[in-house]
């Protein structure tokens, strides 16, 4: 379930220290770009946005179990956005040991040990989406 492995993937965020990346590359990529549509986050504050995401997520379970159809566009988007590209980016960036030129850490980034647990569930979620459509 794709909110188990999101729960699991915040606290390896949590424990590895994701802010401490995650805000200096915002922070520079909006000195660099005038703009960037991502905000900055104290720990607490992110905490607390993504738990209760997560609990959303959890209550909305049996919609996904009984393939309502209001309820597919908003997996389809968390298993892309929650799950492929965020699992991705962890990776990428920990084979390039940094996320901008000028925020560079010890490899692994942060929230990478849980990555190929977040991918693996968001690849099963997009399989069951195409295949529970064709029903």
């Amino acid at each position: 379930m794709m909110w188990i492995a999101l729960a699991i993937h915040v606290t390896d965020e949590a424990l590895t220290g994701f802010l401490s990346v995650y805000n200096p590359t915002v922070l520079a990529l909006r000195a660099k770009l005038g703009y960037w549509p991502m905000p900055t986050f104290e720990f607490r504050e992110w905490l607390t946005d993504l738990t209760i995401g997560i609990m959303v997520l959890a209550l909305l379970s049996p919609a996904a179990f009984r393939n309502a159809a209001w309820f597919r566009p908003i997996f389809f988007f968390v298993a892309i956005v929650a799950g492929v590209l965020n699992a991705t980016g962890h990776t990428v960036a920990t084979i390039l040991g940094h996320t901008v030129a000028t925020v560079r850490f010890s490899r692994p980034a942060p929230g990478f040990y849980s990555s190929p647990l977040l991918m693996i569930v968001a690849v099963y979620a997009l399989l069951q989406l195409r295949r529970s459509g064709r029903s």
